[in-house]
């Protein structure tokens, strides 16, 4: 099963997070404590998305 890249960025923005800057590959977000890199791909394995919000400080939601 895979995440939407959009519903992942929608839910680290619900708690706190912004857009920092786009990278090469991945677009970089922040809450100016922790700065997480998602991938630019239109989907994301459900693992990928749930290891994101860990580093982020959030429960996994996928």
């Amino acid at each position: 099963m895979s995440v939407k890249r959009r519903d992942l960025i929608r839910y680290l923005e619900k708690k706190g997070f912004y857009l920092l800057r786009e990278g090469g590959k991945h677009s970089i977000y922040t809450n100016d404590k922790k700065i997480i890199p998602v991938k630019r791909h239109k989907q994301l394995d459900r693992i990928t998305a749930n290891e994101l919000c860990k580093q982020a400080g959030l429960d996994p939601k996928f």
